[in-house]
C-alpha cells in the first residue's frame, strides 16, 4: 500500500486506534492531519509520531457540527486537499439502562454517530475532487448487542448502517467502509478493566471471549483501515469488517 502524496485526516488520533492509524498512514507516505480535543493532546500525539512537516494539527471537538466543520476545514487547508477521512473519534463507558440519562445519551451519540456523519459531510467537496475514501470506526457492538453498553451499541449500530447508506449515496465518487473491532488493547479497554471490581479477572475474561483467545492490537486495526482506504480496495465499499478474533462468527 502506497499513500505517498496522499492527504489523510484521522479524527480522534491523539490516542488509541486513531493514533495507531495516523502513524500507519504516515509510515505509508501520507500527509496526515491529527485530531484531538485540545491543542495539547494533538501536540503530544504528533511528537509521539516523530513530528515533521507531513503532520498537520487539527484540534477540535467532533461532538458539534461547528466542531466537525472546523476540524475538516483546518485539515483540508493544512494538507492542501483530502484523499482519506478516517472517523475514529469515539467514547465508551459501561452503563446500564437505568444509569443512562439524557446527558450520557447525548454525549455518546454526539461523538460516536453525529461526529461521524458531520465530519464526512464537511469533507465531501474535498473527497469528491479526488475520488476519496472514508473509513469509519464502528465496533462489533454495532453488530451484536451487549448488556451494559446499550447506548454505545446504539451509536455503533448507527455507524454501521450509516456507512452502508453513505456508500450507496456517494458511489461511485467516494468509497465508504467501516471496521468493527472487538476488544483492542488501548486506554479505553484498560480503563474499563481498571474500573471493574476485579481487574485481573476482567482482563482474563476479555482475553478468553474471542475464539483467538487474545485482545487485538491497535496496529492490527490500523492496518485494516489502511487497506480499506487504499487503491487495493478499489472495488470495496459499504463493508462492515469485523476485527474481533472471531467474536461475531458465532458460538
Amino acid at each position: 500500500m502506497d499513500f505517498k502524496d496522499k492527504s489523510v485526516l484521522v479524527t480522534g488520533s491523539s490516542r488509541g486506534i486513531g493514533w495507531a492509524t495516523a502513524r500507519a498512514f504516515l509510515d505509508l507516505g501520507a500527509r496526515v492531519a491529527v485530531n484531538g480535543r485540545t491543542e495539547q493532546s494533538v501536540a503530544s500525539a504528533m511528537a509521539g509520531m516523530g513530528g515533521g512537516d507531513r503532520l498537520v494539527a487539527a484540534p477540535g471537538d467532533v461532538g458539534t457540527v461547528a466542531g466537525c466543520e472546523a476540524i475538516v476545514g483546518v485539515a483540508v487547508d493544512g494538507l492542501g486537499g483530502l484523499d482519506v477521512l478516517v472517523n475514529s473519534a469515539g467514547v465508551y463507558s459501561y452503563a446500564t439502562i437505568e444509569q443512562c440519562d439524557e446527558t450520557y445519551w447525548d454525549r455518546v451519540l454526539d461523538i460516536n454517530l453525529k461526529g461521524t456523519f458531520f465530519c464526512t459531510r464537511s469533507a465531501l467537496p474535498a473527497l469528491r475532487s479526488g475520488n476519496g475514501s472514508v473509513v469509519n470506526i464502528a465496533s462489533n457492538a454495532g453488530l451484536l448487542g451487549y448488556g451494559g453498553s446499550t447506548v454505545y451499541c446504539a451509536s455503533k449500530g448507527g455507524v454501521v448502517n450509516l456507512t452502508r447508506a453513505m456508500a450507496i449515496e456517494l458511489a461511485p465518487d467516494i468509497r465508504v467502509n467501516c471496521v468493527c473491532p472487538g476488544w483492542v488493547d488501548t486506554d479505553m479497554a484498560r480503563d474499563h478493566v481498571k474500573a471493574s471490581d476485579d481487574p485481573a479477572t476482567a482482563r482474563r475474561e476479555i482475553e478468553e471471549f474471542a475464539p483467538m483467545k487474545r485482545i487485538a492490537t491497535a496496529d492490527e486495526v490500523a492496518k485494516a483501515i489502511a487497506y480499506l482506504a487504499s487503491d487495493d480496495a478499489g472495488f470495496v465499499t459499504g463493508v462492515a469488517l469485523p476485527i474481533d478474533g472471531g467474536e461475531t462468527a458465532g458460538r
